[in-house]
């Protein structure tokens, strides 16, 4: 009987998540919708690098989009933006990394001209640059009947964690607390935001998917210079303002040689350090706790064979996570 009422819970969240009713558009009751002149905002995106994706993705002869450029995604929201295309990408950072605090974390700003006409993205954090995790993100637009290009049917009520969600100056908040904890990203110190267009097309050759596995439904095809996702800029909401520490932190730590062989040291050590190695599954390999010393410490690693590894370092406050490359011959 207990299996059975787990089971039958089980099925009434699905289907309530299914048909979830999510904050609306500007101006309605709950809305989660943040202008871009709230004293919420105490920092702004001040270096981005875009990918430009295909004016449609099903004509590739038609060629990449090419509307802005990338320096219109720095600073304050502003209505001026660069075009990311179909499955076109920006990745943004920042002066001071963004933390994981109470509520909303960060936003992200597109320039829809009403509260129906959506171009939407998913958006993915890295602390490392390297690794990058998704916001689970829903949509329960119908995927019946695709959505044109200049169709104004788009609901705010029916999407989550979805860049684009609102109008022009009013930024889609995301709260970094619901993505999966991973040992390979620090949510209080999250340094790069990538942002990367939805593909709106319900054909499931080049359809883009929400968690539930729901092609994500928006204005298709958009086979303009403007074409895909317009990003404006990215607010911060929570900054790690410990972050100049932490440079200093890293700057002194140095861990060598790289790539290796049989081992490794580790020099300037003047607090106690916690040591993990890991990969890039986030599975641990070397485990220990670093005393301060003068003397680089030894680590020994001939027994892990030749691949890419993370060395993570940690005090109490600090984090500091390096690339390592194991290579034998």
């Amino acid at each position: 009987m207990k299996h059975l009422v787990l089971i039958i819970s089980f099925a009434i969240f699905s289907i309530s998540i299914s048909f979830a009713q999510f904050p609306g558009g500007v101006g309605t009751s709950g809305t989660t919708a943040i202008h871009k002149d709230s004293s919420i905002f105490i920092a702004w995106a001040t270096q981005c690098t875009v990918t430009r994706g295909y004016a449609d993705i099903a004509n590739p002869t038609l060629g990449t989009v090419s509307f802005g450029q990338d320096t219109l995604a720095l600073g304050k929201a502003d209505n001026k933006v660069v075009s990311l295309g179909d499955r076109g990408s920006a990745i943004v950072s920042f002066a001071l990394p963004i933390k994981d605090g109470a509520g909303f974390d960060f936003a992200v700003f597109e320039n829809a001209f009403n509260d129906t006409f959506l171009e939407l993205a998913v958006v993915e954090v890295s602390s490392d640059g390297i690794h990058y995790f998704r916001f689970p993100a829903y949509s329960n637009t119908q995927t019946s009947t695709q959505i044109g290009p200049f169709d104004n049917t788009g609901d705010p009520t029916k999407i989550h964690n979805l860049a684009g969600k609102y109008r022009v100056l009013y930024g889609t908040p995301f709260d970094i607390a619901e993505i999966p904890d991973n040992p390979l990203l620090d949510k209080n110190n999250v340094r790069y935001i990538r942002v990367i267009d939805v593909v709106g097309s319900i054909n499931p050759t080049y359809a883009t998917y929400d968690i539930q596995n729901n092609p994500i439904n928006d204005p298709y095809p958009t086979a303009f210079a403007t074409g895909g996702f317009d990003l404006d800029a990215v607010g911060v909401i929570h900054a790690n303002t410990n972050s100049i520490g932490d440079f200093l932190f890293q700057k002194n730590l140095s861990v060598y040689p790289n790539p290796c062989v049989n081992e490794i040291f580790i020099t300037s050590v003047t607090s106690e350090l916690y040591l993990q190695i890991i990969d890039n599954e986030g599975k641990i390999y070397v485990e220990s706790i670093i005393q301060p010393t003068f003397e680089p410490y030894h680590c020994d690693v001939s027994f892990l064979r030749s691949k890419m590894y993370f060395v993570v370092l940690q005090d109490k406050q600090k984090r500091f996570t390096k690339t390592l490359k194991i290579f034998k011959t």
